[in-house]
């Protein structure tokens, strides 16, 4: 099969090391002669790294290396039976590139972006024959996650749909269906995790490394929220917020903080800059290490994350198992929010949810009416 991925960053180079090690031919495409350079010596520190721990051996670094042709010319994408792009987060950007593309490759050719929040149905519309337009969004980095989401648009064919998750499948990820809808499952779903958390710290509850410390020793959590924020950094995760909070018409739950929005402001990105809530050239600070302050702040972000997890299937944005399936494999999450809602209990939650409600009387701590049946017909997701 030939594959090609617009765009030589980490994640398009990602993505072409898992086409490649699934036997596919890939070109790895990027205007910019330097950036493919790049990708390919950091391609060869990688394998090299696979072949010392001996999780491949020098036959299987050497055929990898050799699906992969770099090249910095649409055209020499012409014969592709499927292109990802994988470039900046911009529509315009995109739909210019999804126009023109659309001129080179043979009709059949499926035509998918890796857009992490952006309208697959935005992005298909800037082409003759949108029904072969779909989303395929992989995590970073690419070869590790196992999680891809795939995303129709509303013109997108259903065997466009169903040979995409094929493509997928037999490159050994596990997908998730998400319907076309702003973050789609996990920048949808996790917001809370982020948002809630910076909530606490707002309104004084708890300082961050007690906040990080709390979701990782009581919920089980690899890394704790401002831990995360600071590895992704602000620049892509306040942005992402706050488009999710733009695209869903300023519906407050997915409100963005000040207090991120000023790091973004001041220029501290995270662990990039070496300062975002912690300052990495300091020794980091020591959590208040209160059981029950935990308890609390734990219960605030897990229900909020639930509840979210419970309106993404409320609205058909994805089934229980792929809502789940995305937040353990896409984000690491220690369970699934729909199965960890059923240890819980609905009723707890639906309990938890209103009596956040009645205490802030704000439309963010609003019970999911799927939580709210449940509870009352004694239901649960699995």
């Amino acid at each position: 099969m030939n594959v090609s991925i617009i765009g030589s960053g980490t994640m398009g180079s990602g993505i072409a090391q898992v086409a490649a090690t699934s036997g596919c031919a890939v070109k790895l495409f990027d205007l910019n002669q330097g950036a493919l350079d790049q990708s390919k010596k950091v391609l060869e520190i990688t394998l090299s790294k696979l072949v010392e721990k001996e999780k491949i051996d020098a036959t299987e670094k050497s055929r990898i290396q050799n699906n992969i042709s770099y090249v910095n010319t649409l055209k020499d994408l012409s014969a592709s039976d499927l292109v990802i792009e994988a470039i900046v987060e911009n529509l315009e950007v995109k739909r210019k590139v999804f126009s023109e593309l659309e001129t080179l490759v043979s009709e059949n050719t499926i035509l998918a972006s890796n857009t992490s929040s952006l309208s697959i149905a935005s992005i298909a519309a800037s082409c003759q024959k949108p029904e072969r337009v779909i989303g395929i969004h992989f995590f970073n980095p690419a070869p590790l996650m196992q999680l891809v989401e795939v995303i129709p648009a509303v013109q997108t064919s259903e065997e466009v749909l169903q040979k995409s998750v094929q493509i997928i499948t037999d490159w050994k990820k596990v997908v998730a269906v998400a319907k076309d809808t702003p973050g789609f499952i996990v920048n949808r779903v996790a917001r809370p995790f982020y948002s809630e958390s910076l909530r606490i710290y707002d309104e004084g509850v708890a300082d961050y490394a007690t906040i990080d410390w709390a979701l990782k020793t009581i919920g089980g959590f690899r890394m704790g929220p401002f831990e995360l924020m600071d590895m992704i950094g602000h620049d892509v995760n306040y942005i992402v917020t706050e488009t999710v909070f733009t695209a869903f018409y300023f519906d407050s739950k997915f409100k963005p903080s000040f207090t991120q929005k000023r790091l973004l402001e001041a220029g501290f990105l995270g662990r990039k800059s070496g300062r975002g809530f912690y300052n990495y050239s300091q020794e980091l600070p020591a959590p208040t290490e209160d059981a029950a302050l935990a308890k609390t702040i734990f219960e605030r972000v897990i229900v909020m994350l639930i509840n979210e997890a419970a309106d993404t299937l409320f609205l058909n944005i994805a089934s229980a198992k792929d809502i789940d399936n995305a937040m353990t494999k896409g984000v690491n999450y220690p369970k699934g929010l729909l199965a960890w809602a059923d240890e819980l209990g609905i009723n707890w939650c639906v309990e938890k949810l209103d009596e956040l409600y009645n205490e802030y009387h704000e439309d963010r701590y609003r019970c999911s009416l799927i939580l709210r049946r449940m509870a009352k017909e004694n239901k649960n997701f699995f």
